[in-house]
């Protein structure tokens, strides 16, 4: 069967899932169609000709080199969404840290504890200091409407905040999950000028790099309250700390720490704790998990982040996976081949994404590998299976 390397340590819950399928699953596999990682770097590894996938147990994937697997027709997958309510939950949680300084008051507290007597009055003398607004009353923006937004956006609404989003790219299924009382914006500048928080929850790409900038931070209310919960290349540091320092941003609360952003005044920085809990990481192994071997066994790709999802029902006596570039006719020569041979197709499926198509036809026989020979010296295929 299938060997898959792991190159973090997994959650069981996944690994069971591909050893209940016979698959071969460990640190130590040699030659494994499939990887199964959490935070490993692969940006400097020579990946293997064997290798047709890897899954990120998690949501972002900066540590896997995209588009040099799109080019080697290796299918990337993460797990959208199975972390998700972890993330939430971390997000009200910053909201209440940008709000009431909980963090020095905790401090304050263990530094007069050896004081006796005196610590109930002394915390009644001194409590005003570390006081601060209720969520209640203000207004919530949340830019990006997606697995974990969508989230966020509904649940402030119990704090009896006003919620704005933004999210140009909303899917249909974020769409139906949001809550009608929420707000949508359709310039992102209407959210900074009428928001007292702004929660951050993209994904980070060419187009969302230094998404806050200083013209953005500019364009906010003074003392507003910001959440990184995205990525840090989100939030241009300078700018922020420029913001932070002048006071008009109020505080910043980041899961993303680095040496610029340690101790400045103001900014709360959080060792990326945002999907640190037990259920996420079994979620997102699961989900991980399941990708991998629905592609290894069917050539079904859900989630993937770099080549088309597509997905189809197993008909005939097999598959023909094609992996190639987006280019005209690039079907119909493939299908071209398969008549001429008087193979019947019982299904097809072609997705394209960007520069990239992903062709699954099923046949009424099995072909050899005369026809899948033919197929790779096309150069604008990238990747041939038959299962």
């Amino acid at each position: 069967m299938f060997k898959i390397r792991t190159m973090n340590t997994i959650s069981p819950l996944g690994t069971k899932i591909l050893e209940k399928h016979g698959c071969e699953v460990g640190q130590q596999v040699e030659a494994p169609e499939a990887l199964l990682i959490r935070s490993a770097d692969l940006h400097n590894t020579e990946f293997w000709p064997e290798l047709l996938c890897i899954g990120r147990a998690g949501a972002g994937v900066n540590n896997i080199p995209i588009e040099d697997c799109a080019e080697k027709g290796i299918v990337v997958f993460n797990a959208p969404g199975a972390n998700a309510d972890a993330t939430k939950e971390m997000i009200i949680f910053d909201m209440l840290l940008a709000s009431r300084d909980m963090l020095g008051a905790i401090e304050w507290v263990k530094s007069i504890s050896d004081r006796g007597d005196e610590v109930p009055a002394l915390v009644e003398k001194g409590k005003s200091s570390f006081s601060g607004p209720e969520l209640c009353g203000k207004s919530l923006g949340v830019i990006g409407l997606g697995a974990i937004g969508s989230l966020v956006a509904n649940l402030a609404l119990e704090f009896g905040t006003t919620v704005r989003g933004f999210d140009p790219y909303i899917s249909i299924e974020s769409a139906w999950r949001l809550s009608r009382n929420v707000i949508h914006v359709d310039y992102v500048d209407e959210l900074y000028r009428t928001c007292d928080y702004i929660s951050l929850n993209v994904p980070y790409n060419e187009g969302t790099h230094h998404l806050i900038d200083a013209a953005a931070l500019a364009a906010m209310r003074p003392g507003v309250r910001i959440m990184n919960e995205s990525r840090a290349e989100v939030v241009d540091d300078d700018a922020m700390i420029a913001a932070l320092e002048s006071g008009h941003v109020g505080k910043y609360v980041t899961d993303f720490p680095n040496a610029k952003l340690i101790g400045v005044k103001n900014c709360i920085t959080l060792p990326h704790l945002g999907a640190c809990t037990p259920e996420s990481e079994e979620k997102c192994a699961i989900m991980a998990a399941q990708e991998i071997y629905d592609y290894l066994e069917n050539g079904n790709i859900k989630n993937s982040v770099n080549l088309p999802n597509a997905s189809l029902d197993r008909l005939g006596e097999c598959r023909l996976c094609v992996i190639h570039r987006n280019v005209p006719n690039k079907i119909n020569s493939i299908l071209e081949l398969i008549s001429a041979r008087n193979i019947n197709i019982e299904h097809m499926i072609n997705k394209p994404r960007g520069e990239y198509a992903y062709t699954i036809i099923d046949l009424a026989k099995r072909v050899n590998g005369e026809i899948t020979g033919e197929i790779r010296k096309d150069p604008d295929v990238l990747r041939v299976r038959v299962i």
